[in-house]
């Protein structure tokens, strides 16, 4: 049985002998690359204008901010905890109102990006490059073991799809192989995705297991370059488990607002915690609560 989190936001010389002189050769011409072909999705131009235009819009009022949320002051212990509750033990199927138990990854995590044929080769590398230094990060905050598979490779277990419309609306047979066992609903959710949302995760568990096995990611290729890689910062991270918007979190990327496009140091915070190994996958909001406020206290002090 498979279970779903979900989550959504918005790569030989040879030796000469004393005084001997080389022979001068010309050079050898560098084998000329292939032109580059890219596909021409018809339904992404519209798109690539609305996107576009949020993009722009929301910058211009001051909004998606690429810094760490340093210059708004200390983190007190309870905001940090509370935010940390928000976000981990609610669910986001409903809007954060409902609780969820604590749901993170056992085994290591290996993010695969895997892009459809209207992105160019320079920007599949540049994005590539992108997720490694955020896997980086993220290992580094949660203490668990986090790569990125080489460009070209699909053998993670939390595959990125980087697909233009119509591209996402033909994944279904992909999915299905992607992640045996998905059923139709979760199919749906990504190849019916409303253009409101602009990127989403699904994560995954079997057996009836809090522990994630299968996550993916969808974010869509007609976004601009700060759109794009703030999907991929939110989506990545909410699918190790942090996966609710709070309106109280702030600074953070786990909130609607689009105040932050990137992860902010307290994100690294909420992290850090939902990977403690003082707290356990299938805890509920009860049991955690303590330990949860105890954590939040140590690293308060520390980011004072």
């Amino acid at each position: 049985m498979l279970a779903l989190a979900v989550g959504t936001g918005l790569a030989g010389c040879t030796s000469l002998g004393p005084g001997q002189a080389r022979p001068m050769r010309a050079a050898a011409a560098a084998p000329a690359r292939p032109a580059e072909v890219l596909s021409v999705d018809p339904l992404s131009a519209e798109l690539t204008s609305y996107y576009g235009q949020i993009e722009n819009e929301r910058r211009a009022n001051h909004l998606m901010r690429t810094d760490s949320g340093a210059t708004e002051g200390r983190i007190s212990a309870a905001q940090l905890a509370q935010t940390y509750i928000d976000v981990a033990l609610r669910d986001e199927r409903t809007s954060g109102t409902s609780p969820a138990v604590l749901r993170r990854w056992a085994v290591p995590v290996r993010y695969d990006l895997q892009f459809g044929a209207t992105l160019p080769r320079a920007t599949r590398q540049r994005d590539h490059d992108a997720v490694r230094t955020l896997a980086a990060r993220l290992a580094t905050a949660s203490g668990h073991a986090i790569s990125v598979a080489p460009l070209g490779q699909t053998d993670g277990n939390f595959h990125v799809l980087v697909l233009s419309e119509s591209e996402r609306r033909g994944s279904a047979d992909r999915l299905r192989a992607l992640v045996p066992g998905i059923d139709d609903s979760a199919v749906r959710l990504i190849t019916e995705m409303p253009r409101e949302t602009f990127c989403m995760v699904l994560a995954f568990s079997r057996d009836g297991s809090a522990t994630y096995s299968e996550a993916v990611a969808v974010i869509r290729a007609e976004h601009p370059d700060l759109t794009r890689l703030a999907c991929y910062h939110e989506e990545l991270t909410q699918g190790l488990g942090l996966a609710a918007d709070s309106g109280r979190a702030r600074p953070s990327i786990f909130n609607d607002d689009q105040e932050f496009a990137l992860l902010t140091d307290q994100d690294l915070l909420l992290l850090k915690i939902h990977y403690d190994p003082r707290l356990t996958p299938g805890m509920t909001e009860s049991r955690a609560r303590p330990i949860i406020f105890s954590i939040a206290s140590t690293l308060a002090a520390g980011a004072s």
